[in-house]
């Protein structure tokens, strides 16, 4: 039986395919929601924090305006499902906001805010190849001194090392690309802010890398044909696995991938039903995962 492709391919999605096929099944074809964790949430905090600092007038961009800024966006977290779905007690809530406050105090470890002039924050890039959607969100888009693009991606987690550092960059020479397809210029350079270590890496992209990356994508892209029309999506254990929340469908760890399907084609039934009881507003409709 084949399967629906996606809609689209994003850096995550590519990251995801490569990693682990049946995983990437789980997450962009069947659909299934990925539960939130301290991790993802508190990087989501971080980055809503630095993206009001970024708003402000560079001169205003202080230590103190960052951690206020943090205060704003933890404030925001009240309307956020994924906040309310870790339901942390008190103790757990305040050492989740002592952890985000290290980070965005790093974070002026590794560069002067008052020196940045953004083009764009949390920027939406969407392009065409051949038939393909490609779309990402780059944290921040500037200049630099000598007129140059610079694209910068802020990261919560810790630095890669060498062995993986260029796996971690394969996702930014994906911006570069968006970057030269939509405006048409090749960023000077691309650079990944590690904020728990701090430590920057920096890339420059190319004519080489970016073509590289076309054609790493169009490949993934055909894999991912192949793969939905034999419904073959294979699992590769890796040391990711740890972290993976769909072991208890992947045969691997004893699990059916069917049950996934049946799980997701009851989600979708669910989500249907409750929206069309929306009109007299006694259900809210149930998310899938993101297609983004």
């Amino acid at each position: 039986m084949s399967l629906e492709l996606p809609t689209s391919l994003s850096p995550s999605k590519v990251s995801s395919f490569t990693e682990c096929a049946l995983a990437f099944r789980f997450s962009a074809i069947d659909r299934l929601p990925d539960p939130p964790t301290i991790a993802t949430v508190r990087g989501t905090l971080v980055h809503s924090s630095l993206e009001r600092l970024m708003l402000l007038e560079p001169a205003d961009r202080t230590v103190d305006a960052a951690i206020a800024c943090l205060a704003d966006a933890r404030a925001a977290l009240d309307d956020d499902a994924e906040w309310a779905e870790l339901a942390l007690d008190a103790a757990a809530e305040a050492t989740f906001l002592a952890e985000a406050d290290v980070l965005v105090r790093k974070y002026f470890e590794i560069e002067d805010p008052t020196t940045v002039t953004p083009m764009g924050l949390e920027l939406r890039m969407e392009v065409e190849l051949e038939g393909l959607t490609l779309r990402g969100i780059i944290d921040r888009l500037e200049r630099d001194p000598d007129g140059g693009l610079v694209v910068t991606d802020y990261k919560t987690g810790r630095a890669p090392n060498e062995a993986f550092e260029q796996s971690r960059l394969g996702g930014v020479h994906f911006y570069a690309f968006l970057c030269e397809r939509l405006l048409g210029e090749r960023p000077a350079r691309v650079q990944l802010l590690y904020l728990s270590d701090p430590v920057v890496i920096t890339t420059v992209p190319s004519e080489q890398s970016i073509r590289q990356l076309e054609r790493k994508v169009k490949a993934i892209w055909q894999a991912i044909e192949r793969a939905c029309e034999r419904d073959d999506f294979r699992p590769k254990q890796s040391r990711l696995c740890n972290w993976c929340a769909y072991q208890a469908f992947c045969p691997a760890f004893g699990g059916d991938p069917d049950d996934a399907r049946a799980l997701a084609a009851q989600l979708t039934a669910d989500a249907a039903e409750a929206t069309s009881r929306l009109t007299d507003g006694s259900a809210v409709a149930l998310p899938l995962a993101s297609d983004g």
